[in-house]
């Protein structure tokens, strides 16, 4: 009898849930990755809204600050199917009038989103505007335009705007292998390979899937998780796109779709190529396998992400080789500190989760990669 695969949504969903009951001071008591460990006493608890849940990220946004310590108050989104999921799921959240009765609310001191993308920038300037903080779901911005525009809003605010890069925050492995490089595990870190490919599933997407104005393109997408993990593992303060290249090559009837694209950078740091489609075939057992090389002067890792394709069972797997040895570390157990860090961010008015020219810094990245891309496949009608 053949298994039933792991559907994506529902994974996000699940853990979501599965995060709620566990505690910030849960989290303190391990290791955790990329910076430091966490130490020290929580932070005062805050009370946080949602607003728009149009992708099932929404839940890993929720699932994240909740873990972190955060107070789900309320939530809003116009979608009756939406409302009614994500009030099963958080039944102690009461769903707002509107969007500004939550803007207004002095108590609320972030907002969380994962409205279509290219509502989601226009969003963040409102709730930076009214003193809030905001992390969106990626893309949190989608085009140049509109990045300049958030850069300076946020500037003249002195608000967070955070994008939930969930393939670094909410990755076990990947928080894994940041702890390991910072320790120097494979010497310095030359380039990165980043492949992120996805299911289609096309029956259960939404119009504004199809519409690249609406979604901002592949690499614009899904694209600026690997960007951001470029930055972070090279640690480069300063990059630039050397080539990229997007196509609709399996699907004339969505002409403004891009199922393919990828990207060369270079940093101050390193070096960087990513891939990102939308080509997953049903023959997988998850939605995509994607995967992570940090190449290093002394060794490399490996990670693999959400399957082991024809090894061990579930996800979260890194391979690390050095002048030594090779060894495997099941990451499924590590803690993610990213909602901590953030909470503790918008108290401290610190930059501990990510910095905000990180953060902008790796959508630029992803927003001009697309802009300058040559075209493959077939042409879209713009």
């Amino acid at each position: 009898m053949k298994e039933a695969r792991p559907n994506r949504r529902k994974f996000i969903k699940a853990s979501a849930t599965g995060a709620v009951g566990v505690t910030a001071m849960s989290m303190m008591n391990n290791k955790a990755s990329g910076a430091s460990v966490l130490t020290g006493a929580l932070p005062p608890p805050i009370r946080f809204s949602a607003i728009g849940l149009n992708h099932g990220h929404i839940y890993g946004q929720v699932g994240a600050v909740i873990r972190g310590g955060g107070t789900l108050t309320s939530f809003f989104a116009k979608e009756p199917d939406l409302v009614a999921a994500f009030s099963k799921r958080f039944p102690q959240a009461k769903l707002a009038r509107s969007e500004k009765e939550i803007l207004e609310d002095p108590e609320i001191k972030l907002v969380v989103s994962a409205l279509i993308p290219d509502e989601r920038a226009p969003l963040g300037l409102e709730v930076m505007r009214h003193g809030k903080d905001f992390m969106a779901d990626k893309p949190g911005i989608t085009s140049l335009e509109q990045l300049q525009e958030v850069r300076r809003v946020q500037k003249s605010t002195g608000r967070i705007y955070s994008i939930m890069y969930s393939e670094r925050f909410e990755n076990p492995a990947t928080v894994k292998a940041g702890e390991l490089v910072k320790a120097g595990a494979v010497g310095k870190v030359v380039q990165t390979i980043g492949l992120g490919p996805h299911r289609m599933n096309p029956k259960s997407r939404p119009q504004w899937f199809f519409d690249r104005k609406r979604y901002g393109g592949i690499i614009c997408d899904i694209g600026s998780h690997q960007a951001d993990q470029f930055l972070f593992f090279t640690n480069s303060t300063k990059a630039e796109v050397v080539a990229s290249q997007v196509g609709n090559v399996h699907y004339p009837q969505y002409p403004e779709f891009e199922d393919f694209g990828d990207m060369m950078l270079r940093g101050d740091g390193g070096t960087g190529y990513i891939r990102v489609d939308w080509f997953t075939p049903d023959g997988l057992s998850t939605w995509g396998d994607g995967r992570l090389t940090i190449l290093g002067t002394d060794g490399y890792i490996e990670l693999r992400k959400f399957v082991d394709i024809a090894g061990r069972p579930g996800g979260n797997h890194l391979f690390l080789t050095d002048q030594k040895e090779t060894r495997y570390f099941d990451c499924s157990k590590e803690p993610m500190p990213y909602g901590w860090q953030l909470i503790n961010d918008i108290v401290n008015r610190t930059e501990t989760a990510m910095s905000q020219e990180h953060c902008f810094l790796a959508t630029e990245l992803a927003l001009r990669a697309q802009k300058q891309a040559q075209r493959i496949g077939h042409k879209s009608k713009t």
